[in-house]
């Protein structure tokens, strides 16, 4: 097995993965809670969370965290999805010990005192700001917000401004009692690391997280998918996002649905940008690829364009989704991007950060653990009829298209109108 696992006595899983030839390891400590698992008047507190446990411990101050990190080099930060909350930390490997006993005070000990709440809280509004400022990252909250109108999935990681400025010292408490154990706990470390003298910190320092009960996964059904999303707002460039329900985290399609994706949109040779950039230079930025989660995922096309090309992109883009519903790929384009993403995983690998990260992802979503050469195996494996069996579950339902522009919102629906029915091949 390329990666060791152990499960300690109160639940915490602990994994490695041993790389020759680095000095450096890379270690996250991963919580499977994220923005699904809030209810509507807890939005956003997963992600608040993760801000509150850089704000202090009963040992450490919120400057003794910072301090103690950058006093031995290490870089640290954390990061939270719809799923799951990481922690992490790369640094040279003869720091493990100390990196430790840093997450490990974080993620058990933390106070969130009210008299850092307050302050916190303003940051994270600050930062919800920004987002809405920022319409390339904005207009994937409108797209995920019409594709799941009545899930957790479709509310922003970030929460909004009304709850988040609501969150009291008891609600941290309460949500660390409910979500912050160790049956939801997994710590990933990946370099020049000892699998048991990890496991022997682990045990030291995330001993101390009580059983609970892990988290689970509803299914996403019955959504009442809404076919446009639209923001009129004065910016320069239009910023459209087209898709579909796609292909789930972990599901068996992935692989071919990946290789799909990369020749739609995914790297200068590909159909959109083909299309799209280089014949008729209508975007600086356009690709493809799939949002997974749980039970669910989306297939996405992103294309930035001049407000007056918004109806042009998005034939194009109707027109090429249609060709590959109905055509799959060619075989010369399946090889094509068959080695452009082996290539782009090979290189990615020789990252202690990205072994962690994608040890950690498949372990807190218990999904199959691959082996670079399992995963490469996988995709070499992938056949045109695979793609084409892709291509007819993923391209054929009506699409729903969020844009952000300055033009007027009910007069670009009706432009829009004749590119949200099923996508035709010819």
């Amino acid at each position: 097995m390329f990666c060791q696992q152990t499960v300690l006595d109160n639940g915490v899983t602990v994994i490695t993965e041993h790389m020759e030839g680095v000095r450096s390891v890379s270690v996250g400590i991963w919580f499977k809670v994220g923005s699904r698992d809030e209810t509507e008047a807890e939005q956003g507190i997963s992600h608040f969370m993760e801000h509150m446990m850089f704000k202090g411990t009963k040992r450490r101050d919120a400057f003794a965290i910072s301090e103690d990190f950058e006093s031995i080099g290490a870089e640290q930060n954390a990061f939270t999805s719809k799923e799951y909350t990481c922690y992490y930390s790369r640094f040279v490997d003869e720091r493990l010990p100390q990196i430790m006993d840093i997450l490990g005070d974080m993620v058990t000990s933390s106070v969130f005192a009210q008299t850092s709440i307050d302050p916190e809280r303003e940051v994270v509004i600050e930062e919800i700001a920004r987002s809405e400022d920022t319409p390339d990252d904005y207009i994937y909250e409108l797209f995920t917000k019409a594709g799941y109108p009545t899930h957790p999935l479709g509310r922003p990681i970030i929460g909004t401004r009304e709850v988040v400025g609501s969150f009291m010292h008891e609600d941290c408490l309460a949500w660390a009692g409910r979500h912050y154990h160790a049956s939801n706990c997994m710590a990933v470390a990946a370099g020049n690391v000892d699998h048991d003298a990890f496991v022997a910190l682990c045990r030291q320092h995330l001993g101390a997280l009580p059983a609970g009960r892990r988290n689970t996964r509803d299914a996403v059904e019955g959504q009442d998918r809404q076919p446009l999303a639209l923001m009129e707002k004065e910016t320069e460039q239009a910023h459209i996002v087209y898709g579909m329900p796609g292909i789930p985290l972990g599901d068996d399609d992935r692989f071919a649905g990946a290789l799909l994706d990369a020749a739609l949109g995914g790297g200068m040779s590909s159909r959109l940008f083909q299309e799209v950039r280089e014949k008729r230079g209508l975007a600086y930025a356009v690709y493809a690829s799939t949002m997974p989660y749980l039970n669910a995922g989306q297939f996405i096309v992103y294309a930035g364009t001049r407000p007056s090309k918004i109806e042009e992109v998005c034939g194009i883009v109707h027109r090429e989704i249609g060709k590959a519903a109905a055509g799959g790929l060619t075989p010369e384009e399946l090889e094509r991007v068959r080695e452009y993403t082996i290539g782009h995983i090979v290189l990615s690998m020789e990252s202690t950060s990205q072994r962690m990260l994608r040890l950690g992802k498949s372990t807190v979503s218990e999904t199959e653990l691959l082996s670079l050469d399992e995963l490469i195996e996988r995709y070499r494996r992938v056949s045109l009829a695979d793609i084409e069996r892709v291509a007819e579950r993923v391209l054929v339902a009506p699409p729903t298209i969020a844009v952000i522009s300055p033009r007027p919102c009910e007069a670009l629906g009706e432009a829009l109108a004749p590119f949200l029915a099923v996508p035709a091949g010819r």
